[in-house]
């Protein structure tokens, strides 16, 4: 493998040269950069990145932990992480944490250890390991969407309420009078926020919202299952569900198919996140987009602004969901 050395010693310069030409970090002629930059790509050197890491005190890597990566919500936001770094030459190191806090622990150390510049948390559970970031309370940090409000960390929130009023209100203009709501799991900011968008397009409407309609569920294919079958063993079911993630909403979907239940024309149903999925349900799942690449760009930008502005006063952006209209609502019969 080629040195700094050789690449000095085919240029005919010396190695302080070839560092100037690779950092930029003093004017060289022309003539001369080109000579090391052919004698660069004639040796296939390439400079040694736990090198220059040390000398500049940056690894140009990030490190990011989410709950999992196999959610198609936290995998498109991912997507968006991952290219931005690649667009601005930085290299990105995931964790999955599994809602498991020594996952969570062991894996917020391997990334701090291994020195990276910044960390982006997507995690719901991260206030569990707070502790382990007490320790290193230089390293900066930004939430992305999931996760406790008050961390000293810049935060990328989704607009929850407004993404549950939008959907509440799209069954509500529809026609639908009675309207339940499957949860994700209550106590976490994104369940609650939506939860409460929902209440209130209800409240403004002058509908009641009834409590055996109000179901928990996880974020997940199990829990929409489980809810939307609860509901359908009612005496009296409701004729429009609002589903608190699109994960959720294809469980509840199973469930229905499973009692002969036809949507929309028996029930509708709006989700949310807008994952790719949703448009090859059948049908076609109503649901509130949330911009995940645009999230995951966002979180990049923002986190590399914090490294470059240790000082800075924290940063709370709120991203706008918007309402995608496809066909598992209608009316009600």
């Amino acid at each position: 493998m080629a040195t700094i050395k050789d690449v000095a010693r085919r240029a005919q310069v010396s190695t302080s040269t070839v560092s100037h030409v690779l950092n930029k970090t003093r004017f060289v002629s022309p003539e001369i950069t080109t000579r090391v930059e052919l004698a660069i790509d004639e040796l296939h050197y390439a400079p040694s990145a736990l090198a220059r890491s040390l000398k500049s005190n940056e690894t140009r890597t990030l490190g990011m932990l989410v709950t999992s990566s196999a959610n198609p919500f936290f995998a498109e936001v991912v997507q968006g992480v991952e290219q931005r770094c690649f667009e601005l030459g930085y290299s990105l190191a995931l964790c999955n944490t599994r809602d498991d806090k020594r996952r969570l622990n062991a894996s917020m150390e391997m990334l701090l250890q291994k020195r990276v510049d910044g960390i982006i948390l997507m995690c719901t559970q991260v206030h569990l390991g707070a502790q382990v970031f007490d320790r290193y309370p230089s390293v900066p940090l930004v939430q992305a969407d999931w996760g406790p409000m008050d961390m000293e960390a810049d935060l990328i929130q989704d607009g929850g309420q407004l993404g549950g009023r939008l959907a509440t209100d799209h069954l509500i203009g529809l026609g639908h009078r009675h309207i339940g709501c499957i949860t994700g799991p209550l106590g976490k900011r994104a369940a609650d926020e939506r939860l409460a968008g929902f209440r209130t397009a209800m409240a403004n409407a002058g509908l009641p919202v009834r409590p055996e309609w109000v179901l928990e569920g996880d974020f997940e294919l199990a829990g929409g299952n489980s809810a939307m079958a609860a509901l359908l063993a009612l005496p009296e079911r409701p004729t429009a569900v609002f589903v608190g993630n699109d994960m959720m909403a294809v469980g509840a979907l199973r469930a229905l198919a499973d009692a002969d239940i036809s949507v929309p024309e028996q029930m509708s149903l709006v989700g949310y996140d807008n994952i790719e999925l949703t448009h090859y349900l059948v049908p076609a799942l109503t649901s509130i987009e949330q911009p995940k690449a645009g999230l995951g760009a966002l979180a990049v930008d923002t986190l590399l602004a914090r490294i470059k502005a240790p000082d800075s006063p924290r940063r709370v952006l709120t991203l706008t969901p918007e309402l995608v209209v496809r066909h598992s609502c209608q009316p009600p019969a």
